[in-house]
């Protein structure tokens, strides 16, 4: 559980000896409360010529799609969460095979890292955060645009389709014209989680 620094009635914001931002500091130890974004890996699973999509049995954005991901935990790498992402919430064991998109948003201190993946055979399920899993085929006509549960899940299909097949050169990148896309009518999440009225955390 999150607990919001206004909890703690020692911390004052201020800038630190030798800092240059404003953090919350402790008035009685000196203790500073650093915020940093948060990681989020998810992964674009393949199948022969189809893609896996989970729709979200938790909030926020229940009942949408998206691909199976999560925030990252202290003590494995990327590649690595994204696998437990995947099993997690897919019931399906993948080989990461290329970095295809990282996308900052700053405004809800999330940065996302989305993975190629490539499915060790057709086997799937859904997880405890799904209520359904599917393989549906590579093509724009077979995504749930107006479904999907994040704006970055649709920049994800777009970048991902754009390849045509062809490999990965750099990363995507989020788009200059795609940061003020949101689902939320907060323009910024100063605290960690966002409200649960925001609708969302994209």
């Amino acid at each position: 559980m999150n607990i919001p620094i206004s909890a703690f009635p020692n911390f004052q914001p201020r800038v630190p000896v030798g800092d240059n931002m404003e953090r919350q500091v402790c008035s009685q130890c000196e203790w500073i409360h650093y915020e940093n974004p948060r990681i989020i890996v998810s992964a674009i699973c393949l199948w022969q010529n189809q893609l896996l999509l989970c729709r979200r049995a938790i909030a926020p954005r229940y009942g949408f799609w998206t691909l199976p991901g999560g925030f990252m935990e202290v003590g494995e790498t990327m590649e690595e969460a994204a696998r437990r992402e995947v099993f997690e919430e897919a019931g399906a064991d993948v080989e990461i095979e290329s970095l295809l998109a990282t996308y900052s948003i700053p405004r809800i201190g999330q940065v996302h890292m989305v993975y190629l993946a490539t499915m060790k055979s057709a086997t799937f399920a859904a997880g405890t955060e799904s209520l359904d899993v599917m393989l549906v085929p590579i093509s724009s006509d077979s995504i749930p645009w107006d479904d999907l549960a994040f704006p970055v899940n649709r920049w994800t299909f777009r970048d991902f389709l754009s390849l045509d097949g062809k490999p990965i050169g750099q990363p995507f990148r989020l788009r200059e014209e795609d940061r003020g896309e949101r689902l939320s009518p907060v323009s910024h999440h100063p605290d960690f989680p966002p409200p649960a009225v925001s609708g969302g955390n994209n």
